[in-house]
């Protein structure tokens, strides 16, 4: 009755969604190329946005209908690849559960969705933000979450049988040492979730709004970014595209990268 008398009144159901615009914060939006000469310093100068407060409360809204839908037994894309590349090439047969550690594990989500699969593994997680964190002990209280620098980690070398480094680089502009950080930390296998990259164009770097935040986002060339994982030890195994399409002259597609270590 409610939804009938809103329709029949143009008026109220039109102030209604302006009320109800401010609190759609699309995830990602607003894209706009930093140019290569300057986009050091610009990127540089957006590397803490994730820290803000302001983002994992509207970040877990989504999360919580993607779970919502995963334990009702639907595919879910972002989460179904992961647990099929890890399912496929698991990390070690037999004996203990493998260890895996995910840097820039955000509200440490990715612990439930593996669970809901039948993952076997020993799940910790990290990431920069401090608010991100303590969201992730608060929801998950018996895992190991812990504040670090994706460039800088704070664990031994070959801590983890699997480090996922969970949708992470492209948001770090120092990329390389994140690469190097997450094959030191592994023992076995890294993975490259959700990883952006391009066919034929160089490197590129975006200035884009994440939950109405200002944030660098990069897109991998993938020759090169192939060449960087090999460069620290780390040869790919298996890759599965998230999503695939053609923008702007070139190849763009969201893709997964497992790679075991050399």
């Amino acid at each position: 009755m409610l939804r009938q008398f809103v329709e029949r009144r143009p008026g109220l159901k039109n102030l209604l969604k302006a009320l109800a615009r401010p609190f759609r914060q699309e995830t990602s939006a607003g894209y706009s190329e930093l140019d290569p000469g300057t986009r050091g310093d610009r990127a540089a100068a957006l590397a803490s946005a994730w820290q803000s407060g302001d983002i994992p409360q509207k970040q877990r809204i989504g999360v919580d209908r993607s779970l919502a839908r995963y334990r009702a037994g639907e595919a879910v894309r972002e989460f179904d690849v992961l647990v099929e590349l890890l399912t496929r090439h698991p990390a070690q047969a037999g004996g203990a559960s493998p260890s895996l550690l995910e840097v820039g594990c955000s509200s440490g989500y990715y612990s439930e969705a593996l669970a809901l699969r039948g993952v076997n593994c020993v799940y910790a997680g990290c990431d920069y933000s401090p608010e991100f964190i303590s969201m992730a002990r608060r929801l998950y209280p018996a895992i190991d979450f812990r504040i670090e620098d994706a460039t800088a980690l704070g664990y031994a070398d070959a801590s983890f049988d699997i480090v996922v480094s969970g949708c992470c680089i492209l948001h770090i502009p120092n990329y390389a040492a994140a690469i190097a950080e997450s094959a030191r930390v592994a023992r076995r296998q890294v993975v490259f979730h959700r990883t952006p990259v391009l066919q034929l164009s160089p490197t590129k770097f975006f200035r884009k709004l994440a939950y109405g935040v200002e944030t660098v986002e990069i897109h991998f060339n993938e020759e090169e970014l192939v060449a960087l994982f090999a460069k620290h030890g780390l040869k790919v195994v298996a890759v599965s595209a998230i999503n695939a399409s053609w923008r702007d002259g070139d190849a763009f597609a969201t893709k997964t990268y497992l790679c075991e270590k050399t």
